[in-house]
């Protein structure tokens, strides 16, 4: 009974790294659908990523092991925030690690490499995706720490699970605190994430692509990896608004009833954001690059207003 913990939570992290392309490929489905197109299948994306998988990479000869390790860096920062966050049950050993300031380092240090990467080989396009990546994830960090400050001062804890757990508790009491972090949180899931209007992801003109312009020079098995790490970091900030501020139907005993229940609730609540980000996709046109720090700075103001009130009404109170 006691290996059946860890059994899980390496099955927890499979299964965040094998569900993040079927969420890609359901957006797509649904933006396609929307647009009065068939689009492409839904496993597509599984397609195209083995089919990357199974590639040589070409490297450039002025590649330095900055270069060549970024990749793996990049995908195993990645892949570790996504294995201790809580996606299908909270009480595991797993979520005794999801510390969320440690999980917001790891995925800052996964974009530091990869903007580092994007500068290695000298390209033009290289250094401008690093510089833009950069100049969003300097204005989209201090919103998200703000975000964290507001949960976890009001769950006295800055464990992940534990923050799941209170907000679980708390029913469906209404807070303003929490409203104004869920849109910060929101506003920075779609910034991080380079979703439009901040990124296009299906777009490569140089004017406009941030992170596809990091990853250019890259092919085969290295390609892949950036791509994964990428869908899988869609589907952190989709788990972190779904369990963190909707946690209904997440596990909390390791019963085989209490486990579906997880696994339906957090496929719905994937569902119905990827369908939600669909539309929001469709009616909103790419936003010019010079206004990504306006729109980044409504997500720091909704956090702050978030932080403010918890200290005005709940601990004034």
């Amino acid at each position: 009974m006691t290996l059946l913990p860890w059994l899980l939570t390496l099955l927890q992290a499979a299964l965040f790294a094998a569900a993040a392309p079927l969420l890609v490929g359901w957006i797509k489905k649904v933006k396609a659908r929307l647009q009065n197109r068939r689009g492409p299948p839904l496993l597509q994306v599984y397609r195209e990523l083995w089919k990357l998988l199974g590639k040589e990479a070409v490297m450039a000869h002025t590649a330095s092991p900055v270069f060549r390790a970024a990749p793996y860096v990049v995908f195993s920062a990645t892949w570790l925030v996504a294995a201790v966050i809580p996606l299908v049950a909270s009480h595991l050993p797993s979520a005794a690690m999801a510390d969320v300031i440690v999980l917001v380092g790891l995925l800052a240090l996964a974009r530091f490499v990869l903007a580092l990467a994007g500068m290695d080989i000298g390209t033009t396009f290289g250094g401008m995706g690093s510089s833009r990546e950069m100049l969003v994830s300097g204005l989209a960090e201090p919103a998200l720490l703000m975000v964290v400050f507001t949960l976890t001062m009001s769950a006295h804890t800055t464990n992940l699970a534990s923050v799941m757990d209170y907000i679980a508790g708390a029913g469906l009491l209404l807070r303003p605190s929490f409203l104004f972090a869920l849109g910060a949180l929101v506003l920075v899931a779609v910034a991080e994430t380079g979703r439009i209007p901040i990124d296009n992801p299906a777009a490569h003109l140089e004017l406009t692509m941030i992170h596809e312009a990091m990853v250019l020079e890259y092919s085969g098995i290295n390609l892949g990896l950036m791509e994964w790490a990428a869908q899988i970091k869609l589907m952190i900030y989709g788990t972190l608004i779904a369990n963190v501020f909707f946690p209904w139907g997440i596990a909390s005993e390791l019963t085989p009833v209490a486990l579906l229940i997880g696994v339906m609730a957090i496929t719905i609540k994937l569902a119905l954001l990827a369908i939600a980000l669909a539309v929001t996709e469709t009616v909103l046109a790419k936003m010019r690059l010079f206004r990504a720090p306006l729109f980044l700075n409504v997500a720091f103001l909704l956090a702050l207003l978030g932080l403010l009130s918890h200290v005005i009404l709940e601990v004034g109170a």
